[in-house]
């Protein structure tokens, strides 16, 4: 698997992953009626940086990186991944999440936090704990999900 920086010809693949994910309206706390346009303008923007993760060919996953604040908070960054369906348990979210805590090294973060993780989505807590993220914090009851109601957030943290 080869993951590299989002180019201007990868946004129809980018689409096809987080599309599906925005509008299931379970895991981000993007509008899942969000349109295509404003989506990719969110995921690509320039205060971001983009990365797809690629194999033989099909772009499977796609993830950000930004600073999580400004100012005296600018050396912690924050991140947000997602994988096509299909290639779920391939191992692309380890691999995306691999590459990003090496990069954001390179960049001279000193930590990276997770502002939002929807404590239903627990493949992905359980993944990021097993990269090294500790639940900092809980936020009760403060996501809406779709078929299971409100359920809690976490924030999860790791130092670099």
């Amino acid at each position: 698997m080869i993951i590299r920086p989002a180019r201007p010809e990868d946004r129809p693949s980018i689409w096809s992953i987080i599309g599906p994910t925005i509008r299931a309206g379970e895991t981000y706390t993007l509008d899942p009626s969000l349109s295509e346009a404003a989506a990719l303008a969110y995921w690509l923007g320039a205060d971001k940086e983009t990365f797809v993760a690629e194999a033989d060919g099909a772009i499977l996953g796609t993830y950000y990186m930004r600073p999580n604040q400004a100012g005296g908070g600018s050396h912690v960054c924050n991140c947000g991944y997602m994988t096509i369906a299909s290639a779920t348990g391939r191992g692309v979210a380890r691999a995306m999440c691999e590459h990003s805590l090496a990069h954001a090294r390179s960049r001279g973060y000193r930590a990276m936090q997770f502002n939002f993780v929807v404590s239903t989505n627990e493949r992905a807590v359980r993944l990021w704990q097993t990269m090294g993220f500790e639940i900092v914090g809980r936020l009760p009851l403060a996501f809406r999900h779709p078929r299971l109601g409100y359920v809690d957030a976490l924030v999860m943290f790791q130092p670099l």
